[in-house]
């Protein structure tokens, strides 16, 4: 039956070839230099932007909140601040929870 299947002749072992080791590194560090430029970096400079907002923050500016809840400010204390989003009903909420603050004259209804 040594017609159906054909004779494995042993050939001499392949000779790996020593590369350069910095070589073999390259492209995992191209790696993590291309994850900072376009995720860690950007991030920071909205952590960044957004702290400065928070701290900028005066009374009657008008915001939205993560939450979505839009209002203007009536009370700011060191971590909170007091939104009024409709006559006579304040909210009290973070100020890091302060997504963006609005032109003045947006919230016509308060």
């Amino acid at each position: 039956m040594s017609f159906l299947v054909s004779d494995a002749l042993a050939e001499a072992p392949a000779v790996a070839q020593q590369g350069d080791p910095l070589l073999g590194l390259l492209f995992p560090i191209g790696l993590v230099v291309l994850l900072y430029f376009l995720m860690i970096r950007p991030q920071i400079k909205r952590q960044k932007e957004h702290k400065k907002m928070v701290d900028a923050l005066a009374k009657g500016d008008e915001v939205v909140t993560m939450g979505g809840i839009a209002g203007r400010i009536v009370d700011l204390g060191e971590s909170f601040a007091e939104v009024e989003v409709a006559d006579g009903v304040q909210l009290k909420v973070r100020r890091q929870a302060v997504e963006s603050v609005l032109p003045k004259g947006s919230l016509k209804e308060l």
